[in-house]
């Protein structure tokens, strides 16, 4: 038996025998998509299986840098960060192939925890998909940095001066990605070994920046496969003393990185929603609803969509990142691109999305609110034609400029509430609200650079 055939806790307990492992990777992810996890033994995981095990709720309640939120309710010093319920998901078992034949399955909170676990509200949001007879697809791409450097390095030189896997722009490169096979090729040995097989990789522009398409998938194994696909690309670099980047912008000198979002539904009989060949780019209404509530709520929902202070970084006219809220056919000046083609590859491409945001996050918020779109009947406001940085935008369609602004937004959303929930909401507002004092707590070098001697 093979990981990718794991559909329950009999089938996880007879593979974890077969390969005659003593102890088990499991893991949750936190909500800023990192993955937290430890093994534990094989009796520990049997039981698990059945009853689920105690795993400290902490990890819902502090930041990248595992400093705690002083503003979340859910937990804290007020409730002693006892440990929450976290029920194992079999079908998630994935090979662990940098481990020899060792195993990881994925674990979701439960209980009160559940309302605050980021899997588990990608999960609500797709049952009220199921409750209106639709099934989402989608399907992840990623721009990452590759360095020739270690954690260790990237510290020692205050991350200055890092020495890129390329030295300059060359995008689509067959000499790069010839001469640096062994790295493509560990990528994707990884990605099919791993269950998360890539359409494609290829170098783009930029030192040392690499493209991986994710194939498309249902909704939540794509966001499985796209928070498997960060951890473990990192996880695979760090071995070979390369690193990665998926940080929205890490340089001023060059685009950010984005984390686009290929998106179709069907009905429960497999029929495409978003394709209707007698309509102008055979766009169904079923999409112009979708894609109308997408552009109408991306305002109020962009917390979720651009989580970090780095993410504003890239949201600047000219660096292939949209910065309103707009729609055009085929035009990747827009935040949301139409792709007409036939019944099967009709689809929206969410470009707003940057490498940044939690996987399960992000895909909430862009189904989320194209459900709205469907069920309010919305449609899309006049769509762009050449460039959209070149055109003005109603204020209703203009984006939050910096983090607080966005998840004063977020907070203050009605309809975020309705399809999220209070606890999601609040706690995930709290936490970028902490990121934003934790940013004003420090001095840049740039501030140093322009201030200290002259003023």
């Amino acid at each position: 038996m093979d990981a990718r055939d794991v559909i329950d806790a009999g089938q996880a307990r007879q593979l974890v025998i077969e390969r005659e492992l003593s102890h088990v990777k499991v893991g949750v992810f936190d909500v800023d998509g990192v993955l937290r996890g430890k093994y534990i033994s094989r009796e520990k995981f049997f039981s698990a299986l059945d009853n689920g095990f105690g795993f400290c709720d902490v990890v819902l309640g502090w930041d990248v840098k595992d400093q705690l939120y002083d503003n979340v309710t859910y937990t804290g010093w007020h409730t002693g960060y006892p440990d929450a319920s976290v029920r194992i998901v079999p079908d998630t078992c994935r090979n662990l192939p940098l481990e020899g034949n060792a195993l990881l399955f994925l674990g979701e909170f439960s209980n009160q925890a559940e309302q605050v676990c980021p899997r588990n509200l990608l999960k609500r949001v797709l049952n009220k998909a199921g409750e209106m007879g639709l099934e989402l697809f989608s399907a992840f791409e990623y721009e990452f940095f590759v360095f020739n450097e270690t954690p260790q390095s990237v510290r020692e030189k205050n991350f200055r001066n890092m020495v890129p896997m390329g030295p300059s722009e060359f995008g689509y490169s067959v000499i790069r990605n010839s001469a640096e096979s062994d790295t493509y090729q560990m990528l994707l040995d990884l990605a099919e070994k791993m269950d998360f097989d890539l359409e494609g990789l290829h170098e783009e522009t930029g030192p040392g920046v690499l493209e991986a398409a994710i194939t498309y998938k249902d909704a939540l194994r794509s966001a499985d496969d796209a928070a498997l696909f960060k951890t473990f690309t990192k996880v695979a670099l760090h071995k070979v003393n390369k690193m990665a980047t998926f940080m929205a912008r890490w340089s001023a000198d060059y685009p950010g990185q984005s984390g686009h979002i290929h998106l179709s539904i069907k009905d429960r009989d497999g029929n495409a929603l978003f394709h209707d060949a007698s309509q102008p780019h055979n766009m169904s209404r079923t999409m112009r609803q979708f894609v109308g509530g997408l552009q109408k709520l991306m305002p109020e929902f962009l917390a979720m969509i651009a989580p970090t202070i780095n993410s504003y970084r890239r949201l600047v006219p000219g660096y292939w990142a949209p910065t309103e809220a707009s729609v055009g056919i085929d035009n990747r000046t827009c935040a949301i691109r139409i792709i007409p083609g036939s019944e099967k590859a009709q689809r929206l491409e969410y470009r707003i999305a940057a490498a940044d945001a939690n996987p399960y996050v992000i895909l909430s918020a862009v189904i989320a609110c194209g459900l709205w779109g469907i069920e309010h009947d919305a449609d899309i406001e006049a769509m762009v034609e050449g460039n959209a940085y070149d055109q003005k935008f109603p204020g209703h369609l203009q984006l939050p400029t910096n983090l607080m602004e966005a998840a004063q937004r977020f907070k203050a959303s009605n309809i975020a509430r309705d399809y999220l929930g209070d606890e999601f909401v609040d706690h995930f507002a709290a936490s970028r609200e902490w990121e934003v004092r934790e940013f004003r707590k420090h001095i840049s070098h740039w501030e140093l650079e322009r201030y200290f001697e002259i003023i």
